[in-house]
């Protein structure tokens, strides 16, 4: 075995990938929020759908796309492969402890727990919104004409709205954001000082970052959902043939 591969599979190495892959993770998540916010305009979904299909079509981003997922590859095997140590070694303790506070004691011993609800929830979310984009999967999507394009697009608008409008759905997302929430909180502070940035003047402003950082993002991702659930004018587009109240019992299997 090479001293790479010695590296990578020790709990220095494994603690490493994890801060370095979960750092990078962390600039997606800001991404995907601004234009998951886009959703909450009052414009039929035109600024939504526009950026999907930028998203989606753009070379760089799918080239990113590639990467992002081996990021998520790369950071769930590293975190239940340190899970199983560090269970095997001291029991379910987690990955890295900080004792300086109650919360981040919590968050600690339960990576793990956090991390495999978060991955129950990406399982959902891809299925029902990435698959069906990229793949065509689960009935594709419906074109619909967006301003400054001079071709239809994917309506992943209505796929949003009508998904935002099951109770058990906007539960789970919401729940997700909580753990997310703790998972970043945790994982923020913790990778910095996996990679070896600690210092009496800069770790307090660290921490504060990561505190901030965790609870804006949470926060914000669950109110998307919470209200287009409660807000009668997100709607999704009826599919030809179809009232909204078809569409929106007609879910694909991943949310079945």
């Amino acid at each position: 075995m090479s001293w790479i591969s010695k590296t990578l599979t020790s709990s220095i190495g494994r603690k490493i990938v994890m801060a370095t892959t979960g750092l990078f993770l962390c600039s997606f998540l800001v991404v995907h929020l601004l234009i998951n916010l886009q959703l909450l305009r009052h414009d039929g979904g035109a600024s939504f759908n526009f950026w999907a299909e930028f998203m989606g079509t753009n070379p760089v981003i799918r080239f990113m796309e590639i990467v992002l997922m081996l990021g998520f590859a790369v950071h769930i095997y590293q975190g239940l492969a340190l899970a199983i140590k560090n269970k095997k070694a001291r029991g379910a303790q987690g990955y890295v402890v900080n004792h300086s506070e109650q919360n981040s004691q919590w968050a600690s011993r339960n990576m793990a727990l956090l991390g495999t609800l978060l991955l129950i929830f990406l399982i959902v979310h891809l299925m029902n919104f990435w698959v069906r984009s990229r793949f065509d999967a689960f009935g594709g999507l419906a074109e619909v004409k967006v301003p400054n394009l001079d071709h239809p697009v994917g309506d992943l608008y209505s796929v949003a709205a009508a998904s935002f409008k099951i109770p058990w759905y906007v539960a789970l997302y919401a729940l997700a954001q909580i753990a997310l929430g703790y998972h970043l909180w945790h994982g923020f502070r913790s990778g910095f000082q996996t990679l070896g940035v600690k210092h009496p003047k800069y770790t307090p402003a660290i921490y504060y970052t990561g505190y901030v950082f965790s609870v804006v993002i949470a926060v914000l991702f669950a109110l998307v959902p919470i209200v287009m659930f409660f807000g009668d004018q997100y709607q999704p587009r009826p599919a030809t043939g179809q009232t909204v109240e078809q569409s929106l019992t007609e879910e694909p299997a991943a949310l079945r």
